[in-house]
């Protein structure tokens, strides 16, 4: 049996084949993002444009999706982080990265989607970049502080 894309380390029978087929409905945001990765694999955009929320679904370029789908080598996907999204919530996030090799070249598609819950079943809503914090790694330099290169001027008479 061969194992289903998503990663789950399940068979492709026992995990994503039966949402694809419309034999059964993901109770997760998780299973719905696992689902739809599968789909994108498959080539299943069918599957991509009845999952997406009919609320934003007018976004979606199903041409584009299609071309995309094709023209890529899926490598994997992994999830970062769930907010929400469970089998009594009606909103989830799921954070992802997904790896495929487009014209040589391997990507990694890092998002952050958002899902809604509607009469029972889970849709996505839209994607956008996570937020990533910045770390300094040395304090920051006011312009009236000294300036580190050890002159003795104000940092915005010297380097600032």
């Amino acid at each position: 049996m061969a194992q289903c894309p998503c990663g789950s380390n399940k068979s492709f029978s026992a995990c994503c084949e039966p949402f694809l087929k419309g034999s059964q409905i993901p109770s997760t945001a998780e299973a719905l993002m696992r689902s739809r990765y599968t789909a994108y694999t498959k080539g299943e955009i069918s599957y991509i444009v009845s999952t997406h929320d009919p609320a934003t679904r007018d976004s979606l370029d199903i041409e584009s999706t299609r071309t995309w789908a094709a023209e890529s080598e899926w490598l994997g996907l992994e999830i970062v982080a769930t907010e929400k999204g469970g089998k009594s919530d009606t909103e989830g996030t799921v954070e992802f990265k997904a790896r495929y090799k487009q014209d040589g070249k391997e990507v990694v598609h890092h998002e952050s989607s958002s899902f809604v819950k509607q009469d029972g079943s889970w849709y996505f809503h839209d994607g956008r970049a996570p937020s990533t914090t910045v770390v300094r790694e040395t304090p920051k330099i006011g312009r009236n502080d000294p300036c580190p290169c050890g002159s003795g001027k104000k940092y915005k008479r010297c380097c600032g």
